[in-house]
């Protein structure tokens, strides 16, 4: 019998590319021998390679920019297992540290503040555009320019109260208030959990002594703190400027020829 070298798995939520059912995938590696096993990183891939390794194999993550340039004409599941495949079998190919499963639940509710976040931009934003279609056009506020750079919703909570007084007090149809209205009760409603997931957040870093730290430093606030303090492995770094170079902190390079060409900051690192 022909020894494994590598198994590569596209996983989704319930098939996976050996054309096995999500229960049946633990039963099959249970059975072979210590192999190596590659993945592309995402949120699911964390917890097969937690299962994965408690049954004595290696578990290889690969971030999907590096999987991407192997992907072959057509995408289905099979391509994108052998595109990873591939691109583990390059050396010095970067890897995904698996995360335990604590790591991943601290780091939850942050993503749940994110997703609130965006929710209520969205709300706040269709409130303004159907209030504009009467005329009512509501000044940013204060915290409009942050808003630019994705820091809070574009229309500061002055503003808000105002633009929702006009439309109760104005001439509008009724019709319209009462769109309107329930707008703004859905905003109220994501207002009152952002307020819990903000005090639970602010409490989780005052008892993370990392995030404490990091706060510490000029430009950086308990938010952008903790979640560095959630997220990063310091250990997976050789330097300050790798890490820079995860964030994204490098300049797009467009050289040739012997010449280089830096551009601007690009986003290449990990979003997060």
């Amino acid at each position: 019998m022909n020894e494994i070298k590598r198994i590569a798995i596209d996983t989704s939520k319930s098939v996976f590319t050996f054309n096995l059912r999500r229960q049946e995938l633990l039963g099959l590696f249970a059975r072979l021998p210590p192999t190596e096993v590659v993945l592309e990183a995402c949120g699911g891939s964390h917890h097969w390679g937690r299962t994965l390794r408690a049954l004595g194999h290696r578990v290889r993550l690969i971030p999907p920019q590096y999987v991407k340039p192997f992907v072959k004409r057509s995408k289905n599941d099979r391509n994108d297992a052998e595109a990873i495949s591939e691109a583990a079998s390059r050396p010095g190919m970067r890897e995904v540290p698996v995360k335990s499963a604590a790591r991943q639940a601290e780091a939850m509710l942050s993503s749940v503040q994110e997703l609130l976040t965006r929710q209520r931009t969205q709300l706040v934003n269709a409130l303004r555009g159907h209030a504009a279609e009467f005329g009512l056009v509501a000044p940013l506020g204060l915290r409009g320019h942050a808003a630019e750079f994705g820091l809070v919703a574009p229309l500061g909570r002055k503003g808000l109260a105002q633009l929702r007084a006009e439309i109760a007090n104005g001439s509008l149809p009724g019709a319209a208030v009462a769109a309107l209205d329930r707008l703004g009760r859905e905003i109220d409603r994501l207002e009152a959990r952002l307020a819990e997931v903000d005090a639970t957040l602010m409490q989780q870093h005052k008892a993370t002594p990392t995030s404490r730290r990091l706060a510490g430093i000029p430009g950086v606030g308990p938010t952008i703190a903790l979640n560095y303090a959630l997220r990063v492995d310091p250990r997976q770094f050789k330097s300050g400027r790798h890490f820079a170079a995860w964030l994204g902190l490098v300049p797009r390079e467009r050289s040739t020829g012997g010449k280089q060409r830096l551009g601007g900051i690009s986003r290449a690192g990990n979003e997060r």
